[in-house]
């Protein structure tokens, strides 16, 4: 990577695999990473805090049946089901535990890649 920080739009799917934990917590929007079984394995600071939901909740958690519910849907989670070479930009609102919130997301995964991800803007 250059000395310039990827943005929401800019960042590739090898970029967040090959990135520090630190470097994913810089970034200037959310980062979620979710195993193939759903499981969040990465869940940067700027998520936690903008979110206000602690880490702790969130990694080895199933995402879209327990923290992630409002994205249980045709709009993320099935795409991930459907998708196998996914990198899509999607206007969304985030409802859970949240008064609803106005959010882009940004959908990654690639078939050789076992991580896929949801990047969040606000």
């Amino acid at each position: 990577m250059s000395d310039t920080q990827p943005t929401f739009e800019t960042i590739q799917l090898s970029d967040l695999e090959n990135m520090a934990p630190e470097d994913r917590d810089a970034l200037e929007f959310g980062v979620i990473g979710l195993r193939p079984d759903t499981r969040a394995d990465v869940y940067n600071a700027t998520e936690a805090n903008m979110a206000g939901v602690d880490p702790a909740q969130v990694l080895g958690a199933p995402f879209f049946s327990t923290i992630g519910q409002c994205m249980n849907n045709f709009m993320v989670a099935q795409r991930f089901e459907d998708e196998p070479d996914l990198d899509d930009i999607v206007p969304f609102v985030l409802t859970l535990r949240m008064r609803p919130t106005r959010v882009r997301l940004r959908l990654l995964q690639a078939r050789d890649t076992e991580r896929r991800y949801i990047l969040v803007e606000r």
